[in-house]
């Protein structure tokens, strides 16, 4: 009983002894912790304040390094726009330039064109003029009939405005020259008369045009009667054999008129049988001129030849006396002799076939009018 008593009060002591030093470890740890929290707040305020003046001096800093830059920027910006100012300038003052350069020669060339535009307007309007006048429309086909003339034949060949009947007035715009077959050389003339139906063939094609089948055929009608009227008129007043070739050549100055009057069924070939009237266009009236030019030819070389004949035989004659040298030449003479012999068979050839053209008897188609009419 005593030890327990003893040791309830053992524990007692122990008791207060720990409670004693906890209230103590309480107390110095609430002075420590008081210490601490002063001193933490302490370092905070002045990590707060040297936080505070670092960030200050790092502001004032990022001011100024950006200012700088701002101003460096401004400069470079500044100095960047001057030069693109003045290249920009100088492009749009170089391309300003150019483009009015071009546009002011644009206008010389819309003003040139507009004067050969007027020029043009002029032109046609006198040549509406020339063919709708009947006068002029005939010095148009006149006009170029002698251009073609002048190509193919020589100034000797032809004559301008010749009475190629006798005991008429009538003159015929042009007329080949024809030598004779007789010795006398006696001209004969192969009339030429350029003839122009504007009216008709203008109507024919403004019903091709409007697809008008009445109309056309009208026109056509209207054509034929007009070529019909002047064949009458040629062979009545031109065709005078054998003055004449029993034939004459009717021209027409455009290929397309040529190519509609051929077009109408049987008309060539009644003017020709009636009239006696070729109908021509400036191909075939070409074509016709060439042939007759190389029968010319033909007809000089044959003259030519008769000539070298009767110098080859004064030739022979003369050194007839020689020896072997002038045999061999003979020999030599002999060979040409058979070579122009053969040269005058064929000359003699194309003469009766320029004989039988220059002839021309009534009673069949002339040689020169069946070949043209072959070409055609």
């Amino acid at each position: 009983m005593r030890f327990a008593a003893l040791l309830e009060q053992k524990l007692a002591g122990v008791q207060e002894a720990v409670n004693v030093s906890a209230k103590h470890n309480r107390d110095e740890l609430a002075r420590s912790l008081s210490s601490f929290e002063e001193k933490i707040g302490a370092k905070v305020t002045e990590l707060n304040r040297d936080t505070r003046e670092n960030f200050d001096k790092i502001r004032d800093s990022v001011e100024k390094k950006l200012q700088a830059i701002q101003t460096e920027n401004s400069e470079k910006l500044e100095k960047m726009r001057e030069t693109v100012d003045e290249k920009l300038h100088k492009t749009l003052e170089t391309r300003l330039g150019e483009s009015f350069k071009l546009v002011s020669e644009r206008l010389e060339l819309v003003q040139k064109g507009l004067g050969e535009m007027q020029t043009l307007a002029t032109g046609v309007g006198d040549l509406k003029k020339v063919l709708a006048n009947v006068k002029t429309k005939g010095v148009l086909g006149e006009y170029q009939l002698a251009g073609i003339l002048e190509q193919i034949l020589t100034p000797a060949q032809y004559e301008r405005n010749v009475k190629t009947k006798k005991g008429s007035n009538d003159q015929v715009e042009f007329a080949v020259k024809i030598p004779g077959k007789d010795e006398s050389n006696r001209t004969v003339w192969l009339p030429i008369d350029a003839k122009f139906p504007t009216e008709d063939y203008t109507r024919l094609m403004n019903a091709y045009d409007s697809g008008d089948a009445p109309e056309k055929d009208a026109a056509v009608k209207a054509l034929r009667t007009r070529i019909m009227g002047f064949a009458k008129d040629i062979s009545s007043k031109y065709v005078d054999p054998p003055n004449t070739t029993d034939f004459a050549i009717m021209f027409l100055p455009f290929e397309g008129l040529f190519a509609e009057v051929l077009r109408i069924a049987g008309l060539f070939e009644a003017v020709q049988r009636e009239y006696r009237v070729v109908i021509t266009g400036p191909t075939t009236v070409s074509a016709f001129l060439s042939s007759l030019q190389m029968g010319f030819r033909s007809l000089a070389v044959e003259k030519r030849t008769s000539e070298i004949w009767e110098l080859l035989g004064a030739v022979k004659t003369e050194f007839g006396k020689f020896g072997e040298v002038l045999e061999r030449t003979k020999q030599k003479l002999d060979l040409a002799s058979k070579e122009i012999e053969n040269a005058g068979t064929r000359s003699r050839a194309i003469e009766r076939k320029l004989r039988d053209v220059q002839e021309l008897p009534g009673a069949e188609q002339p040689p020169a009018a069946k070949l043209l009419a072959d070409e055609i």
